[in-house]
């Protein structure tokens, strides 16, 4: 009898054939369904207690949006609600659909034209991905919608596996969601923006960090530079993350990976390389925020001064001055928790929200920085650190951050965002 390696490729043995020791035959393609129920097995009890945790929040936030649409609408008196998506199509989901519908200087317009939008200033990972959807999903706003849900679902879980790493607390994971589920800013995981899919490139990528997994974490982090500039601050916390390692544990193998933290600059370089064919100018995307919403440099101290003149000097009207308060209270939550996070001696952590301080503190004045503290996943575990430790300090948070939380998203909801 012949070898089973010598047969023809079309040939297999009897079904009550023996196969020969060694041989191993191939495997029959799993359905899809088998694949899927295999992904879910993974999820562990804690894991489907955070995705329940998350779903339940969603609703109560669209539960929101439905009122908000029939209670709020844009002009006093009128007889019909807006549509039921038009609560979530706000602001910069407007940028990020005019991009992804026709693209970044459609029929030659640009910085060069008057009432310019300054859409360059959107790093092109979201809209390339909303425009992808669309292709599915008719409605650009419920492709924005359906993108943000499911990138949501991948960072508050892998939050949530983080702050397991962390704390010893079985109810780690779950405290940690809560929190960051109900955190003032919380409606911007769920609105077309690219906060939910930045986290999830960017949190998988610190997991896979701490795992010491150097190249999944390169390739995730680079994944999140073409969402937003802020990947670059991850990179920088996962270089430094890899050097303390190598230095500590003395394995020539961490050494050795340290070319992958080269890999996220390369979306931010590409994406200013596009720019400067279009425009002549290498760093468009940053004098665009310059002109659009007053990013040019000051120092810390003059950025300081000139919100609190806008918070409290009777400048601005009511809505605008409790938005610059809110950026003043942000700033220096950030500030304590770039110190909290030295004295522990977390240096990679502390980098990461050092550098978004930075970034956003030396601007004409402060902008967006409550919107981002959802991306300083140190504060939202350390908060749920506190709160196991100290059970009073859980009732506290939730008693100040659920009408916080309430009134942020009616503002956001009803076009009422930044005054």
């Amino acid at each position: 009898m012949p070898q089973l390696s010598t047969l023809s490729p079309g040939l297999r043995p009897p079904a009550d054939c023996p196969v020969p020791p060694g041989h191993r035959t191939a495997a029959p393609a799993e359905p899809r369904a088998g694949r899927l129920r295999r992904a879910a097995a993974r999820l562990t009890p804690a894991d489907r207690a955070v995705l329940w945790l998350y779903l339940l929040t969603r609703i109560s936030l669209w539960i929101t949006a439905h009122f908000a649409r029939w209670l709020f609408p844009a002009r006093p008196g009128t007889r019909e609600a807006a549509p039921v998506l038009a609560p979530f199509q706000r602001w910069d989901a407007n940028h990020y659909l005019h991009i992804a519908r026709d693209g970044y200087f459609p029929a030659g317009t640009g910085p060069w034209t008057s009432g310019w939008d300054n859409r360059e200033a959107f790093f092109p990972g979201y809209p390339f991905l909303l425009r992808a959807v669309h292709t599915v999903v008719p409605d650009w706003t419920a492709a924005g919608l359906l993108i943000s849900f499911v990138a949501g679902a991948v960072a508050v879980l892998a939050l949530a596996r983080i702050a397991r790493t962390y704390l010893p607390e079985n109810a780690a994971g779950r405290r940690t969601a809560v929190l960051f589920l109900l955190s003032p800013c919380a409606v911007f995981l769920a609105a077309g923006y690219t906060e939910a899919l930045f986290l999830a490139f960017a949190l998988p990528a610190w997991l896979a960090a701490v795992r010491h997994r150097w190249a999944l974490a390169a390739v995730l982090t680079a994944l999140a530079t073409t969402v937003r500039v802020s990947g670059l601050f991850l990179a920088a916390a996962v270089a430094l993350l890899l050097v303390l390692t190598a230095r500590e544990k003395r394995d020539r193998r961490n050494w050795r990976a340290a070319g992958w933290t080269l890999l996220p600059a390369l979306p931010p370089a590409a994406y200013s390389w596009y720019l400067h064919v279009y425009t002549g100018d290498w760093m468009a995307w940053k004098h665009a925020q310059e002109r659009g919403w007053h990013r040019t440099f000051h120092t810390p101290w003059e950025a300081w001064a000139n919100t609190w003149s806008g918070a409290f000097g009777h400048t601005q009207t009511t809505g605008y001055a409790l938005m610059f308060q809110a950026e003043l209270v942000a700033m220096l939550v950030g500030l304590a928790l770039v110190a909290v996070l030295l004295y522990r001696r977390r240096w990679p952590e502390a980098l990461y929200v050092a550098l978004s301080l930075w970034a956003l503190g030396t601007s004409y004045w402060y902008t967006s920085i409550p919107r981002a503290t959802l991306l300083w996943w140190p504060l939202w575990i350390g908060l749920a650190a506190l709160s196991l430790r100290r059970p009073w300090f859980r009732t506290a948070y939730l008693s100040v951050a659920a009408p916080v939380t309430t009134l942020v998203a009616l503002t956001f909801l009803t076009g009422r965002w930044a005054g």
